[in-house]
């Protein structure tokens, strides 16, 4: 019979670790994470956990990082029933460890998995699935300006069989990556690229999950834009083609001379980001008026034009609050501010990072401490 998780005195579910036979040595782990970059150095250690339609979920797992033997009829390879999420532990100022928000990602993962008729993962298996395996692999957090460890949960259908259905297997798994900064060269004002021929989400579809699809529909237009010597392409709604949605994978801010911001609404066809939420009440609480409402193209260039609109950034869990300095599309173009990283921005993501790392108050209680 597949074996449940155990649980602490405490109630918390215990994944079963069985530690890697040969993990990396300290200094070779210590070359590694000293300029990391995004995505490409992975820790020791990863988090498996199976579900069925007998069984639910069970066989949670710490274990070394492995590759997977997967049979070519496995479901995900052919229907895409695949779903994941983002974010990341940092070294507090004390010394310690800590997430940010990991229960709001908890939820959108269920929400996500809802979509693609995926069994929802119950919220604290997730956390406690990240949150042990941050705990065991702390020391690859990089002691460098932006270091944190990146955390990727995610699911995929893993039934052996050939036909359009919800699989009967679900496999899912945590992988942790040494990150330092998103951008090469280190934070700076990018350019975008409005897309008037493709479209990221349409009502109705697969916008608010975070599915690998919707990242793979948004390369085309992602390598278009670096064609046109731009960082990063921007979405224009389906319908109409007109209003702001987001970029290939980040969430968007527009901040006003009159002390405003803006940031489209979710109404289905773009991710609701945790740091997207995390900024809106972060700038509420200091009473500043940040709405979410339909913001058009022509309505941006107008206002850059005027100087009513004096800054935009790009948000995220990877990049964070990157700013946006210059927008092009195929017959205009348009310079935001001065073109660099106004001091709004700045302080909008100096004020962030100080919660994210222990440096400010708390008062919703985001972070949590890991043991």
């Amino acid at each position: 019979m597949p074996s449940k998780p155990r649980r602490t005195s405490g109630g918390r579910p215990i994944f079963a670790f069985e530690p890697h036979p040969s993990p990396i040595a300290a200094s070779e782990r210590s070359a590694r994470i000293a300029d990391p970059g995004f995505g490409r150095v992975f820790t020791d250690h990863m988090v498996t956990m199976r579900w069925s339609e007998d069984a639910g979920w069970h066989e949670g797992r710490l274990h070394a990082r492995q590759p997977l033997t997967m049979d070519p009829a496995a479901a995900v390879l052919h229907y895409a029933q695949e779903i994941f999420e983002g974010l990341k532990a940092y070294r507090t100022d004390d010394g310690g460890v800590a997430l940010f928000r990991p229960e709001a990602n908890a939820r959108r993962f269920q929400e996500s998995a809802r979509r693609l008729a995926m069994p929802p993962l119950p919220e604290e298996y997730f956390v406690e699935s990240v949150r042990a395996l941050v705990a065991q692999e702390r020391e690859w957090i990089p002691e460098i300006e932006g270091g944190a460890l990146y955390l990727r949960p995610f699911m995929i259908a893993s039934e052996v069989f050939l036909g359009v259905k919800p699989a009967g297997e679900y496999l899912y798994m945590v992988l942790a990556s040494a990150t330092g900064a998103y951008w090469k060269g280190g934070a700076r004002a990018i350019s975008l690229w409005v897309s008037h021929e493709h479209s990221r989400a349409a009502a109705g579809g697969t916008g608010a999950a975070k599915c690998g699809g919707n990242y793979a529909s948004s390369l085309v237009a992602q390598a278009e834009a670096i064609r046109r010597g731009c960082d990063q392409v921007v979405f224009l709604d389906a319908a109409e083609r007109r209003w702001i949605e987001e970029l290939g994978g980040m969430n968007i801010f527009f901040l006003f001379a009159d002390g405003s911001m803006v940031t489209p609404p979710l109404t289905g066809t773009i991710l609701p980001g945790i740091t997207r939420d995390s900024i809106l009440r972060m700038a509420r609480d200091e009473g500043v008026d940040a709405r979410e409402e339909q913001y058009s193209i022509d309505q941006w260039q107008e206002d850059a034009a005027s100087g009513r609109l004096v800054e935009a950034f790009a948000c995220g869990t990877a990049a964070v609050v990157t700013p946006i300095g210059r927008v092009a599309g195929p017959d205009y173009g348009f310079t935001i501010g001065d073109g660099g990283t106004g001091p709004r921005t700045a302080r909008i993501l100096e004020r962030l990072s100080d919660l994210q790392r222990g440096r400010a108050p708390d008062p919703h209680g985001w972070l949590q401490r890991v043991d």
